[in-house]
């Protein structure tokens, strides 16, 4: 059901359960950490995460739970949570293609991930309201920070699923592209990432995460650039950089 690829410095993995529109059982959230530790072991420079089929991750996969005895923090808590913050760790760029459904735990894949870039035809929103549950994997925080308090209760009230247009318009993820375009161009951008200078985009990550986790004030965080520099300069990618420039040439980086 996850599928592992490394090509080009380039990690591919593919939620492939096109039948159950990638819907994720414990076996797979399993899955998909072991791949992303595989990843990691083996030294990527990037990472792409993507959905075979008509959508890249439809939630959690609910056909055979039964509500009475449905063991939630242990799905959640115990063995989601913890893949979403190995995702957001990783040592690399991370990039996902999100198309047709994107809800629940699926949301919580893209939320985990550095760039999203979004088919037209995706599905984002809580269609929870139908369940009698409420909006997980980090949904919450997305919604609130980005769309407001007063929209993101509209759309948990009212289950409507914005289009992966309208989620880009509203600041939820990068960019949009037509649904025929989506997987190409985040491959590009992943394939561009793994030839640029790993350490800066790993400094630039890092402190994004902090300015999220932490709310760091400006000058706090200009402190932390600051060092981040410094610490650059002592990267064979800094040095190539610097005398690519200075020599009018393009750099070659090899993420050291």
């Amino acid at each position: 059901m996850i599928d592992l690829t490394i090509a080009d410095d380039v990690a591919h993995i593919t939620l492939n359960a096109p039948e159950r529109l990638n819907a994720l059982d414990e076996q797979a959230l399993h899955g998909l950490d072991s791949a992303y530790a595989e990843a990691s072991d083996a030294g990527v420079r990037a990472l792409v995460l993507r959905g075979e089929g008509r959508a890249f991750c439809a939630g959690r996969d609910i056909s055979d739970v039964d509500p009475r005895d449905d063991d939630v923090m242990g799905y959640l808590g115990g063995i989601f949570t913890p893949l979403l913050k190995r995702m957001a760790a990783f040592p690399a760029p991370t990039f996902a293609v999100a198309h047709g459904a994107c809800l629940g735990v699926g949301l919580g894949l893209l939320i985990a991930t550095d760039v999203v870039y979004v088919a037209e035809n995706a599905k984002i929103g809580s269609p929870f309201a139908a369940l009698g549950a409420t909006l997980d994997s980090g949904g919450h925080a997305l919604f609130a920070e980005r769309l407001g308090a007063h929209k993101t209760l509209d759309l948990i009230y009212t289950g409507r699923l914005m289009s992966g247009a309208e989620a880009v318009a509203s600041g939820l993820f990068s960019r949009s592209f037509p649904d025929d375009e989506v997987r190409g161009a985040t491959e590009d951008a992943a394939a561009a990432a793994a030839r640029g200078a790993t350490a800066a985009f790993l400094a630039s990550k890092q402190l994004i995460a902090r300015i999220r986790d932490e709310r760091l004030a400006l000058w706090e965080s200009i402190e932390i650039e600051n060092a981040a520099q410094a610490a650059l300069c002592d990267t064979d990618d800094y040095r190539e950089g610097f005398a690519a420039f200075q020599q009018k040439r393009k750099p070659t980086f090899t993420g050291r």
